[in-house]
């Protein structure tokens, strides 16, 4: 069982994207998978196509209002919990908690283990429920746009990724790193890239996802990649991206 926390502090770069079509992708593949939204934008949620306003979300979880498979939706295979907009509030309450980075870990004990795979997609900030989802997870996957400006917060993002291991979660690592709106024949696109593997090394993924409209275009019509268009090149990246998670996992 792997917990893994999509991070990047940049907006735009397809993070909340890779969380849910990468679960998807997972699922389709056959593995177990729970979906954790803790971005109170909630755009995972609503890229699955469920409420904004749920009664059940997150925000009871943390709050220790309701038991994590009290706060459980089925949705196309996968095991989501759901967000809103109340999470927000959230954030201000963990803050003056005793071992408030370690809430959400406690939380989720429970049922982590019904999984193959539990994926939490993280706010685009380092606060505290960013700091709850590094706590517990076991690896990060930062998903980069192959674009200038988008790397400039690689190296901070590094930082508060070391910190969390040495202060709060030894076993956490930056296992995953993936461009994204990529165009191989651009040369800004192949130079991050490459800035990316010199930095990241053997954590950086084969698979790429490029450029394709049919990912903007399926969070509007509340479905994966996989439901909005299957013959897709969004679809196939992350089918294949799928499949060189879980061959990475055959070899650890």
């Amino acid at each position: 069982m792997e917990i893994i926390a999509f991070m990047n502090q940049k907006g735009g770069v397809g993070k909340t994207t890779s969380a849910v079509n990468i679960g998807a992708g997972l699922a389709r593949l056959g593995r177990r998978v729970l979906l954790i939204d803790v971005d109170p934008q909630a755009h995972a949620t609503i890229s699955l196509g469920l409420p904004e306003e749920m009664e059940k979300t997150i925000y009871e979880l943390l709050t220790d209002a309701a038991p994590a498979t009290d706060v459980i939706i089925e949705r196309d295979g996968l095991a989501v919990i759901p967000s809103g907009l109340q999470l927000a509030s959230a954030e201000m309450q963990l803050v003056g908690l005793p071992a408030r980075e370690m809430i959400m870990k406690a939380a989720i004990a429970d049922i982590v283990e019904n999984f193959d795979y539990v994926l939490i997609d993280c706010p685009p900030s380092i606060g505290a429920l960013t700091m709850n989802a590094l706590a517990a997870a076991s690896a990060v996957y930062v998903p980069v746009k192959t674009e200038y400006l988008p790397i400039q917060g690689i190296g901070q993002l590094t930082k508060s990724v070391e910190l969390v291991r040495h202060r709060l979660n030894p076993r956490l690592k930056i296992k995953g790193v993936f461009g994204t709106f990529y165009d191989g024949r651009r040369t800004i696109n192949r130079d991050v890239m490459d800035y990316i593997r010199q930095t990241f090394g053997a954590a950086v993924f084969n698979t790429q996802i490029r450029a394709n409209i049919a990912l903007a275009e399926a969070p509007k019509a509340g479905k994966t990649i996989f439901e909005h268009a299957p013959t897709s090149h969004g679809a196939a990246d992350y089918l294949a991206l799928s499949e060189e998670i879980i061959s990475r996992e055959a070899v650890q």
